[in-house]
């Protein structure tokens, strides 16, 4: 087995959490605020990217030999990046925009490592089948999805009745492509 150094999680997600644990990694967690704002001309594997890196440049003084990771999953579908929604309401019209289509979920992941950054993201296609206004309103009143880029998590029930086809990581449409964070790691 790789001897990685110790890892800080910069994420609150329980999703990215699981995954590091799947992968045997030992980890300790720290927060910051990070404003996640970006800029307007990026494409989407920009804007993950830009602010899984802005997530990581909080810790520039704080850590020593210590690898952070931060990561920033996105959706994007015709052109519109889906972040987290800000309501209940805005959860379901990404849900119907999302509901019989084939959208994108990028992930950007930042490993900051002795003083230097190494960056990367993933791209997942995803094809749901089409929602009725019912199971989408019952999915974002029952599972309450705010904290999750695009309104779903794979995870729960959209994930397992209304995903037809994926193309690329599962993981990364988890929120951290975890087949290319450990080669990632084990170059470092």
């Amino acid at each position: 087995m790789n001897k990685f150094p110790p890892i800080i999680l910069a994420s609150k997600s329980p999703r990215r959490q699981e995954l590091l644990k799947l992968m045997d990694l030992d980890f300790r967690i720290v927060l910051k605020e990070v404003d996640e704002s970006y800029p307007d001309n990026l494409t989407p594997e920009e804007i993950a990217l830009y602010i899984a890196q802005k997530k990581a440049t909080a810790f520039d003084e704080t850590v020593g030999d210590e690898l952070v990771l931060t990561a920033d999953t996105i959706v994007s579908i015709d052109g519109h990046i889906l972040g987290k929604p800000e309501t209940e309401q805005h959860a379901i019209e990404m849900l119907q925009m999302l509901s019989g289509k084939v959208h994108q979920v990028i992930t950007g992941v930042c490993l900051f490592y002795k003083q230097q950054y190494h960056s990367f993201y993933d791209v997942s296609d995803v094809t749901f089948r089409t929602l009725t206004n019912d199971e989408i309103i019952n999915y974002v009143t029952k599972y309450k999805p705010m904290d999750k880029a695009g309104s779903y998590g794979i995870q729960e029930w959209v994930g397992v009745t209304a995903i037809v086809k994926i193309d690329g990581s599962y993981t990364n449409v988890v929120g951290l492509p975890t087949e290319k964070l450990y080669q990632a790691l084990v170059k470092l």
